[in-house]
């Protein structure tokens, strides 16, 4: 087990404290003592947690919960977009040189629920806390925050490929982890393979969101229009929310047309984590 992401786990349950109170009193742009007590910490543990886990001052981190942040994320990131688009990029790098290639599973595997398929699985800690991973032969199949119980968390991958074998192998899936989420690092691997099971639609927005850089935001709309189905906003928001591979294929960047950062499948507060930390690292000028 990887020392840094057990304790970069454990340190964001407080975390995650931290940013709910920031959440609710960020109008106050509460000092350090504050937000410190708050999690019940001294002002030099907590300066020193945060900055560990984060990489950057409390103060800073703070910039980008904002509600008002969302909106400045949202207004520099059509721009991105756009670039992004007109380069012709269809499987972007996530984040520095780690790339993503997809692999669908064809019509008539999709019906089959996963029949002949077998899935290697394992729970991890990650520095946004435990992960459930699934690994085919062909690439990863699922990538899900444990909510509840681990057990309701194997429960809903296999909810997803009901007819495919489930192996725990925690060895297997435990090469993947560095890969996935150590954010500040950028090793030269070769390409994450993603398997992905999902109707024509599904995929169609799963692509979109592979094309959303780190440090950046669209709304649904943005991905509506994207995919050629500019009316099909709420199909778009039920499609992103059973995205099956989180952080990799990027829903958390996904964000209201008004500003807000609005829900994540995983949780709120976990979505702006993850946004504002990928910020800080796309953008270290900042």
């Amino acid at each position: 087990m990887n020392t840094d992401f057990k304790q970069s786990s454990e340190d964001y349950l407080r975390i995650e404290q931290a940013i709910l109170y920031l959440e609710n009193h960020f109008k106050d742009q509460p000092s350090l003592e504050q937000v410190a007590a708050n999690v019940g910490l001294s002002e030099y543990h907590f300066q020193r947690l945060f900055t560990r886990w984060a990489g950057v001052s409390p103060k800073r981190f703070l910039q980008f919960v904002t509600k008002e942040n969302a909106k400045e994320l949202l207004d520099k990131s059509e721009n991105l977009l756009d670039t992004t688009h007109q380069i012709g990029l269809s499987s972007l790098g996530r984040l520095h040189d780690l790339f993503i290639a997809t692999e669908a599973v064809t019509p008539g595997e999709y019906k089959s629920k996963g029949a002949g398929v077998t899935i290697r699985y394992g729970i991890h800690l990650t520095p946004f806390g435990k992960t459930l991973i699934g690994l085919t032969e062909r690439g990863i199949c699922h990538l899900g925050f444990v909510q509840g119980s681990e057990g309701e968390a194997i429960d809903n991958l296999v909810n997803d490929w009901k007819e495919a074998q489930m192996i725990e192998d925690y060895r297997a899936t435990a090469a993947l982890v560095g890969p996935i989420f150590d954010l500040q690092f950028s090793p030269r691997i070769k390409p994450l393979t993603l398997h992905l099971r999902g109707t024509n639609f599904q995929l169609k927005v799963w692509e979109a969101l592979l094309q959303i850089p780190a440090g950046a935001v669209t709304t649904y709309e943005g991905i509506a229009a994207r995919i050629g189905k500019p009316t099909a906003t709420r199909a778009v928001g039920t499609a992103v929310g059973h995205n099956p591979i989180a952080v990799l294929i990027p829903c958390h960047r996904v964000v209201r047309k008004a500003g807000e950062f609005g829900k994540y499948r995983y949780g709120e507060l976990r979505k702006k984590a993850l946004l504002a930390f990928e910020n800080v690292i796309a953008s270290p000028s900042r």
